[in-house]
């Protein structure tokens, strides 16, 4: 099981760069160039984000990317939700069905306490605060 897929560490990625170059809207080819992700992953993921108004798009001369939100209101918890839907570490399926101990199953607590705490988590941390904190490097 991975936490963050490869499609929302790009997402991650672009977006920290297109909010370092402060309200300059970023054409892909440049992005492709500095971040060194395949173009095609790219234009997916910032289309993605687009449609989730994430991202603002401009097209002709000059045209490109720009965040439609602040970058203290981009959360790796909602980026998560757009590219690999809710977190959840079980299913408590067994055999294809619901599992009959679900609501006694000491387990299923401790893995829903871990789920709150890895959102709680990911839900702190924005483009903003990978940005200030220096914590991402593209």
């Amino acid at each position: 099981m991975k936490l963050i897929t490869r499609n929302t560490d790009y997402a991650m990625r672009a977006l920290c760069y297109i909010a370092r170059q402060r309200e300059r809207s970023v054409p892909v080819p440049e992005m492709v160039a500095a971040l060194k992700i395949p173009r095609p992953f790219l234009r997916k993921i910032v289309q993605t984000l687009g449609r989730e108004g994430v991202l603002r798009s401009s097209k002709g001369q000059g045209g490109g990317f720009l965040l439609a939100l602040k970058p203290e209101d981009v959360r790796l918890a909602d980026l998560v939700r757009i590219f690999q839907g809710t977190i959840q570490l079980n299913e408590c399926i067994f055999k294809k069905k619901i599992c009959p101990n679900r609501g006694t199953c000491a387990l299923k607590r401790e893995i829903d306490g871990i789920e709150r705490d890895a959102l709680a988590r990911l839900h702190k941390v924005t483009i903003a605060s990978l940005i200030r904190n220096g914590k991402h490097h593209d």
